[in-house]
């Protein structure tokens, strides 16, 4: 299975692996599904971070591309196809574009999104395929 990990599954799965559903769990822990992280989670991080709105103990944003290494999840660049084509998806209830980017990588490469954000339900029409 080739899965994209939402920034909260991302941060869960690093330090809350308790937060994330069973199957989620399993799902990553297996070596035979390919489990990977977009750019753009670093930069969703990273503005959070500086904005006062996440909070890292111990851990500077810095340190997130290496530990996902750490763990054998890939990163995934934005390709220049995704990014001009990124107005293709609808404009549905969710606005986050950070969260609609990594949607919208998801449907382009044909990968699952680990996510419990409910509100992405909606994408499925539009060729997301969502696991939690």
């Amino acid at each position: 299975m080739r899965c994209l990990l939402d920034t909260h599954s991302f941060l869960w799965a690093i330090f809350s692996p308790e937060n994330l559903s069973e199957s989620a769990r399993k799902t990553i822990r297996d070596q035979e599904n390919e489990i990977a992280v977009s750019v753009v989670t670093f930069w969703e991080i990273s503005l959070k971070y500086a904005l006062g709105k996440l909070e890292l103990i111990n851990v500077q944003p810095e340190a997130l591309s290496e530990a996902a290494e750490k763990m054998g999840i890939g990163i995934l660049q934005v390709t220049p196809h995704e990014a001009a084509s990124f107005h293709n998806l609808p404009k549905l209830a969710h606005k986050d574009p950070f969260d609609r980017l990594i949607i919208w990588q998801a449907i382009q490469r044909k990968m699952s999104l680990i996510s419990r954000d409910r509100s992405f339900k909606d994408y499925k029409q539009y060729g997301l395929k969502m696991h939690w």
